[in-house]
C-alpha cells in the first residue's frame, strides 16, 4: 500500500462534512435563508456604525483613527514583528516536514486549476494593487527618508532602500496567508469541512466552533476581510485619480472624484462576482498578470535592463543576508522616531497582510484543492515571493538609477515622493510613456475589480455558513459594503485612514491566527501519528508474512497451516523447534 494510500486510511474515519457542506449550492427559500444570521447581522451592525461614523463626523474618525493605531504601534509594535517572522518560520517548517506530503483533498484527484491559473489567481488576490501603488513609491521613499539608524552613501542608502522593501513584501507577507490559508484549506477538502474561519480552529476548540465562539471568530474574520479589501480599494483609487490627473483627464482629483471612482469600478466588480471563480475572477486575474508582466517587461527593456539585473540579484543576497535581523529590526534605540517610522511602515504592513489574511486565506483555500501541503507551501510562499522581488527590481529599481545616474525628478526637494504619482513620472520619461500610463491605470482598476470580487465572495461564504456558491443577491452586497468602507475611510482621512485602520484591524485576528497555527500542527501530527501506526501494521503483517513463508520453504511447517502456525509447529513439533524461534522478532 502506497503512503498516501495510507494517509487516506488513517484519514478516512475523521472526514465528517457538515450540513452546510461547503460544494453544497444555496437552497431554495427566502432571500435571507441562504446567510448565517449570527455572523451575518453582527457583521452589518458593526461595519455599518464604522461607516455612518466616519461619514457623519469624519474629522472625529481620523482622529480616533490616527489615536487607535499609534497606541498600537507604540505597545504592540514588538509584537506584530515577532509574531509575522514566527509565522515565517512556521510556514517553512510545516513545508519541508513529513508533514509536506499530506494532500489537501480527500482521494488522490488532481488539482482544480492548472498550475499557471492558480499562481496567477493567489498573486492577484494576495497582492494586487499595493504592488502597482508602492512599486515605485515605497524604495524611492526609503533613499529619501531611511529608517532611523540607517546611514551611509547614495548608494547605500539606495541598496538599504530595496532590502527594506522586500522584507515588507518578501516571505513575511506569504508567511502569514500561508497559515490560514493552509488550516482552512486542510479542515475543508482533507476533513471535508465547511469553508470558514472558524472550521480551522476545531481541532483546538472541538465542538465549541459551532456555537457563539464560532459565530465570534467568524464575524471578527468578516471585519477584517472588508476593512482589509477596503484599505487596498482606497489605495487604488488614490492611484487611479493621480494616472487620470497625469494624463490629463481628470484636474485636481478630490473626494468627489474618488467617490465616483469607487462606484464605477465597484458596478464592474459586481459584474465580476456573479459569474463566479471559474469564469469572471479566473479570467480577470490572468489578465492582470498577464498586463502587469508586459508593463514590467517594457520597463525592464526601456530602461536600465543590466542595472535592474544586476540589482536583482545583488539585493536577493543581501536580503537573504539581512533577513533574520531586519526580521527582529523594532527601531528600540530610535526613540520616537523610530516609533513613528514603525507605525508608519511596519506595522502597517504588518498589520495590512494580517487584516487580509481571511480573505487572501479562505481564497487561496478554495482554489487549493488537491495540492499537496509541500506544494502549498513552495507555490503560496516561494514563487510570488521572487516575482515581487523581480517586479520592485524592475520599476524600483528603475526609479533608483534614475535618481543616482540620471535626470532625476521623481524625489521632490520640499515634499518628497508623492506615492500615488511616482509610477507615473517613471513611466512618463519612457517612449510611448502617455500610453504605458493609461495601461497603468487600466492595470490597477482591474487590480481594484479583482480584489473587490475576490473579497467579496470570501466574505459572503463565511457569511453564509461556508458555501461556495452563495446567492448573486449577497454577493452584490457585500462587493457593495467593501466600496462604502473604502469611501468613508477615504473621507475620514485618506491614506492614513487606511493605514490606521490596517493596524487596527489586525490585532484582534492576530489571535485568531496564533490558534490556526496551534491547530494546523494538532490536525498533522494526529494525522502522521495515524499513518505511521497503519505502516507499522503493515510492515508488521509483512515481516510476518514472510518469516512463514521462509518456514515453508525450509520444511518447518506445512504450507496449509502456515495462516495459524507458529514457529516450531511444523512436522508435527519434532523439527527443531528453537531455532526459528529465536530468529523472529
Amino acid at each position: 500500500m502506497s503512503e498516501e494510500r495510507n494517509r487516506k486510511v488513517a484519514t478516512s474515519s475523521d472526514t465528517s462534512p457538515e450540513p452546510a457542506q461547503s460544494g453544497a449550492p444555496a437552497e431554495r427559500g427566502p432571500w435571507y435563508s441562504s446567510i448565517q444570521p449570527a455572523v451575518f447581522w453582527p457583521s452589518i451592525v458593526i461595519i455599518g456604525i464604522f461607516v455612518a461614523f466616519a461619514v457623519i463626523v469624519p474629522g472625529t474618525a481620523e482622529e480616533w483613527l490616527q489615536t487607535v493605531s499609534g497606541e498600537i504601534t507604540r505597545y504592540f509594535g514588538w509584537y506584530y514583528n515577532f509574531l509575522v517572522t514566527a509565522f515565517v518560520v512556521f510556514a517553512i517548517w510545516v513545508g519541508v516536514s513529513h508533514f509536506g506530503d499530506i494532500k489537501l483533498s480527500p482521494q488522490d484527484e488532481e488539482p482544480e486549476f492548472s498550475l499557471g491559473s492558480w499562481l496567477a489567481m493567489l498573486f492577484a488576490a494576495g497582492m494586487g494593487i499595493g504592488l502597482v501603488f508602492f512599486g515605485v513609491a515605497e524604495p524611492l521613499m526609503h533613499f529619501d527618508s531611511p529608517k532611523p539608524g540607517v546611514e551611509g552613501t547614495q548608494s547605500e542608502l539606495a541598496e538599504a532602500s530595496l532590502i527594506q522593501t522586500f522584507l515588507h513584501w518578501g516571505l513575511h507577507p506569504w508567511a502569514i496567508y500561508v497559515v490560514v490559508g493552509l488550516a482552512i484549506a486542510y479542515m475543508v477538502h482533507r476533513k471535508g469541512k465547511p469553508i470558514s474561519i472558524r472550521w480551522a480552529l476545531q481541532p483546538l476548540l472541538g465542538n465549541r466552533v459551532k456555537g457563539v465562539l464560532g459565530d465570534i471568530i467568524d464575524i471578527a474574520a468578516v471585519i477584517g476581510t472588508v476593512f482589509g479589501v477596503a484599505t487596498s480599494l482606497g489605495l487604488g483609487v488614490l492611484q487611479i485619480a493621480a494616472g487620470l490627473e497625469w494624463i490629463e483627464v481628470v484636474q485636481d482629483p478630490g473626494d468627489l472624484v474618488h467617490v465616483v471612482l469607487i462606484g464605477v469600478i465597484t458596478l464592474i466588480a459586481v459584474i465580476s462576482v456573479v459569474t463566479g471563480v471559474k469564469k469572471g475572477i479566473k479570467w480577470l486575474s490572468n489578465f492582470n498578470i498577464t498586463l502587469a508582466g508586459a508593463i514590467m517587461l517594457f520597463v525592464l527593456i526601456a530602461g536600465p535592463t543590466m542595472f535592474v539585473l544586476r540589482e536583482f540579484i545583488q539585493s536577493i543576497g543581501l536580503y537573504l543576508q539581512n533577513l533574520l535581523q531586519l526580521s527582529f529590526d523594532t527601531t528600540a534605540m530610535q526613540g520616537e522616531a523610530g516609533i513613528e517610522w514603525q507605525g508608519f511602515w511596519q506595522a502597517f504592513y504588518w498589520g495590512w497582510w494580517i487584516s487580509w489574511a481571511p480573505f487572501v486565506g479562505v481564497f487561496i483555500a478554495r482554489i487549493s484543492r488537491g495540492r499537496t501541503i509541500r506544494e502549498f507551501v513552495g507555490g503560496v510562499l516561494l514563487v510570488p515571493t521572487i516575482v515581487t522581488f523581480l517586479w520592485f527590481s524592475v520599476l524600483g529599481g528603475s526609479g533608483l538609477f534614475r535618481e543616482l545616474f540620471g535626470e532625476g525628478g521623481l524625489i521632490d526637494p520640499e515634499d518628497g515622493v508623492t506615492q500615488e504619482g511616482a509610477l507615473f513620472g517613471l513611466l512618463e520619461g519612457f517612449p510611448g510613456g502617455t500610453i504605458v500610463i493609461g495601461l497603468a491605470v487600466l492595470l490597477i482598476a482591474t487590480f481594484f475589480i479583482t480584489s473587490s470580487d475576490s473579497g467579496s465572495l470570501v466574505v459572503d461564504m463565511l457569511a453564509s455558513g461556508g458555501r461556495t456558491e452563495p446567492p448573486k443577491w449577497s454577493r452584490t452586497f457585500w462587493a457593495t459594503a467593501e466600496g462604502l468602507v473604502a469611501i468613508a475611510l477615504l473621507l475620514a482621512g485618506g491614506l492614513e485612514a487606511l493605514r490606521a485602520a490596517a493596524i487596527i484591524i489586525a490585532l484582534p485576528f492576530s489571535v485568531v491566527m496564533i490558534l490556526m497555527c496551534i491547530a494546523s500542527w494538532r490536525s498533522f501530527t494526529m494525522e502522521r501519528r495515524a499513518f505511521l501506526r497503519i505502516q507499522r501494521r503493515q510492515e508488521q503483517e509483512a515481516l510476518t508474512e514472510q518469516v512463514s513463508q521462509n518456514l515453508i520453504e525450509e520444511g518447518y511447517i506445512e504450507p496449509n497451516s502456515a495462516s495459524g502456525a507458529t514457529p516450531g509447529s511444523g512436522n508435527g513439533g519434532s523439527g527443531p523447534g528453537s531455532g526459528p524461534t529465536s530468529s523472529t522478532p
